[in-house]
């Protein structure tokens, strides 16, 4: 998995920041059919999403850049509820594939967030803030331990494979493991 530096580098970022783009530009070519408050609320929202992933990578700790992932997630919805909304009017059926488009964006955003949370909920690493030496240490024999014990399986698997069925060191893996195929 890449490591990212800059908020900016992040794909779901750059999704992102084209939702907002985009919203931009359909709120200025459909200004005539859509009211003030709905235009504001639809600009907001849409510039909300990468301003809350942008926010949450700068925090420092995990659990805040959680927090604002959701937020962010929060904001790809109402982007894509209101975009459903204008899909809806009669008054601006000339811009179906736009809207269509746009809907398409907030979603994969809303997908890519989901996706990172999900994997940050089950990591063991608590953030840039609390990174040092010595934690940077600890998770990296963690890892390094990790793939040690993976290659380990790997070899035991392919030795208790070359034994006979009856061999009892293979009965003993099989018993804890599973049959070997």
């Amino acid at each position: 998995m890449p490591t990212y530096e800059r908020f900016e580098d992040l794909p779901v970022w750059q999704e992102a920041i084209k939702l907002a783009e985009g919203c931009e530009d359909f709120i200025i070519e459909a200004k005539a059919h859509i009211t003030w408050s709905k235009r504001d609320q639809l600009d907001r929202c849409s510039l909300s999403v990468s301003n809350n992933i942008a926010e949450g990578f700068e925090r420092g700790t995990t659990n805040e850049l959680l927090a604002f992932l959701y937020i962010a997630r929060g904001s790809a919805g109402e982007a894509r509820s209101m975009l459903a909304y204008f899909d809806r009017r009669p008054g601006l059926c000339d811009f179906k594939s736009k809207i269509s488009n746009l809907k398409s964006i907030a979603e994969n955003c809303s997908r890519q967030l989901r996706a990172w949370a999900d994997s940050l909920q089950n990591s063991d690493i608590k953030g840039q803030r609390h990174l040092n030496e010595k934690s940077k240490r600890e998770w990296e024999g963690k890892v390094e331990r990790q793939v040690k014990a993976k290659a380990w399986q790997e070899t035991e698997l392919s030795i208790v494979k070359k034994m006979p069925p009856d061999h009892p060191v293979r009965l003993e893996f099989e018993r804890r493991h599973g049959p070997v195929e």
